[in-house]
């Protein structure tokens, strides 16, 4: 029987997903290195998640797409939609390119009241136009926000006849933009990444915007250019905490593309930081351009891209590149005097059970998981809850010799990730190595969360404090699972779920 790991308290959950290409219906999602419970586009290059929004039982996601190659280039907008964050369709291109220009990365809205005068409820998108003929002529206005409408819930688009809606003041990096609805000043808040700071607008009808003010010049990570930001509150002890999501690249902990935030106040105009720390949502090298999906009331739901810019265009993989992070749902805690937001994948992935296995009470020196739990045959969810942290590995394996090392280094109280040894790596000098994380809280109990998918891993550490995402490629799927560990390590609850494909 299944054992349930409460996840309010300290501790650390295992999920692990392996495809079973055998039992797919589209020959599309057999490919390859294709994930069996991400989203992914069936052809093509996908980065950005974008314009991510519910409405009528229906979860929109847009995309960042480019529907005639497998590397980066003309985006237009892809779209998708689930009834259940999990299982996904994939629908018809949402928007083009056109005379302003590529369709970069954007939000999306309900826009209940008719401010814009569209309709009520239309759905309306917020994206960044980039002109690359003036790009080419080496001008610096190349970006500017455009709006787009749907009457139809997403099925059909008309793009605003006064594109763009924002100008361009002379920026060049002028993108991203995340829009939400301030109640209290009854006003849309735009969030826009400028360069290497963020830029508040406000505007009553989505179509005249005015600065507010501006945030981030000389505070969090600036290795690279600032992207993808979001902006919303979450509740702690009855308290509103504002949190500011930065994407960067490059930049991040590990190298390259990752996610940072910042918590705060924000009174409309301002948003005013609680600390000056550098915090990261993930901090794994494969976690990019993260944002949250609107209109889904105090519920906040994340996906972000499950690439780095580093290696993302040369991956290998033929006829498809790239897939989101599953969706994960955001909280916040304060731990000593300074917030901190935690993540955890959505309740809703529990809906791909099919077998299950559970033990207790185990000593962690040398186990053979598989042996207990079945080979890993399909996707599976393994969980593991401890009442002191203690060095521990878990290994994915292979019949090639090929591994995936997943653990804890007590003496530098670092989660890592090695990847050194897990298949394909020789297609980028930044692929292979070792990626770590720091422990993040200071409780003797402790659980964690691992997500596999055929070519990724994501991790979830003592409640979602510490998260660490990775792809990788090995040449024949992972079948076995071992625990091991040279520090006595007991295993207080451990469970193994074997999971459904989403795309038989």
């Amino acid at each position: 029987m299944f054992t349930k790991i409460n996840f309010l308290v300290p501790a650390i959950c295992l999920l692990v997903f392996q495809a079973v290409r055998s039992q797919t219906s589209d020959p599309a999602y057999s490919d390859p290195h294709r994930l069996q419970i991400h989203f992914s586009p069936k052809k093509g290059w996908m980065n950005d998640p974008n314009g991510m929004v519910y409405l009528n039982g229906k979860y929109h996601l847009f995309f960042q797409y480019n529907p005639d190659s497998t590397v980066w280039g003309p985006m237009h907008w892809g779209h998708a939609v689930s009834n259940d964050l999990v299982h996904w369709k994939e629908l018809p291109i949402a928007l083009y390119p056109d005379a302003l220009g590529t369709i970069f990365s954007g939000s999306a809205i309900v826009d209940k009241n008719n401010t814009a005068g569209f309709g009520a409820n239309a759905m309306i998108a917020i994206y960044t136009s980039h002109n690359h003929a003036m790009e080419k002529e080496g001008f610096e206005k190349i970006e500017t926000q455009s709006i787009a409408y749907s009457l139809d819930e997403g099925k059909t688009w008309t793009k605003y006849k006064g594109n763009p809606v924002l100008p361009n003041p002379g920026i060049r990096d002028f993108r991203d933009p995340k829009v939400s609805w301030y109640a209290p000043a009854k006003k849309w808040i735009m969030t826009l990444a400028t360069s290497d700071h963020i830029t508040f607008y406000s505007s009553p009808d989505l179509k005249n915007w005015t600065k507010e003010s501006e945030f981030g010049k000389n505070l969090g990570a600036h290795g690279g250019v600032w992207e993808c930001p979001d902006l919303f509150p979450l509740s702690y002890n009855s308290e509103e905490v504002w949190v500011l999501i930065v994407n960067i690249n490059p930049g991040g902990p590990n190298g390259g593309s990752a996610t940072q935030y910042f918590t705060g106040k924000f009174d409309g105009h301002v948003f005013t930081p609680n600390e000056t720390d550098t915090k990261w949502i993930d901090y794994g090298p494969d976690n990019y351009a993260g944002i949250t999906w609107s209109n889904t009331g105090d519920r906040k739901v994340f996906l972000g891209w499950m690439s780095n810019w580093k290696y993302a265009n040369i991956v290998p993989t033929e006829k498809w590149r790239s897939a989101n992070t599953i969706a994960r749902e955001l909280a916040i805690e304060k731990i000593g005097d300074k917030y901190q937001v935690s993540s955890i994948p959505v309740k809703e992935i529990e809906e791909l059970k099919s077998t299950s296995y559970s033990a207790q009470n185990i000593k962690a020196k040398n186990i053979n998981v598989t042996a207990k739990a079945g080979k890993l045959k399909g996707p599976a969810i393994l969980k593991l809850t401890a009442d002191e942290l203690k060095a521990f590995n878990i290994t994915l394996s292979n019949t090639s010799g090929e591994k995936l090392v997943i653990g804890y280094d007590k003496s530098a109280n670092q989660y890592f990730i090695d990847r050194s040894q897990s298949g394909k790596t020789d297609f980028s000098k930044d692929f292979s190595n070792k990626i770590v994380a720091p422990r993040l809280i200071t409780d003797k109990s402790t659980n964690i969360c691992l997500v596999i998918d055929d070519a990724s891993v994501e991790l979830f550490a003592d409640n979602g404090h510490t998260v660490m995402t990775a792809i990788f490629f090995p040449t024949s799927d992972y079948t076995d699972i071992g625990i091991s560990s040279d520090d006595k390590f007991k295993i207080k609850t451990l469970s193994v779920d074997h999971l459904r494909s989403i795309w038989k």
